[in-house]
């Protein structure tokens, strides 16, 4: 898989979702009719360390990490416990080597929203992420419904 595979699945199998890039970083937002300045974060693709996040090394040649939030409970389910907030450019208290390519782990930095990432997915990693992906546009819309109003 490539970034811009994985940007150009979401932006045509998700309905209402534009491309924001800002920070280093490429997002894919839920935005219909561009209502909000912004949008809502459904994912992000991030190509190299930023000042408060460099847990993935990122800057290792043509590695990128595929970032997304999910609901707590099902973060809880496939890692246990939402970890607290780590401090500013620090990693969250988990068990992960969160450099490891190929594999759905928590996010090192936003875990504790309950982001999950997975580095460099394969396209049976990336199946594997779809659900989730699915799962972060849902959230995404509720979200937006309630900004919205």
């Amino acid at each position: 898989m490539t970034p811009d595979k994985i940007l150009n699945y979401c932006l045509q199998n998700l309905e209402g979702t534009v491309l924001v890039e800002s920070w280093g970083e490429k997002g894919i937002f839920y935005n219909p009719d561009h209502v909000l300045k912004r949008g809502v974060y459904i994912l992000t693709v991030k190509e190299k360390n930023g000042d408060n996040d460099k847990g993935s090394d990122l800057n290792r040649e043509n590695v990128y990490r595929v970032n997304l939030g999910i609901r707590k409970s099902t973060f809880a389910e496939l890692f246990g416990a939402v970890p607290k907030r780590p401090p500013a450019g620090g990693v969250v208290d988990m068990d992960y080597d969160f450099t490891v390519l190929n594999e759905i782990l928590p996010h090192p930095v936003y875990a504790w929203m309950a982001w999950i990432c997975a580095l460099n997915p394969s396209e049976q990693t990336f199946e594997e992420l779809k659900p989730y992906i699915q799962e972060a546009y849902e959230y995404a819309r509720e979200k937006f419904k309630k900004r919205k109003k």
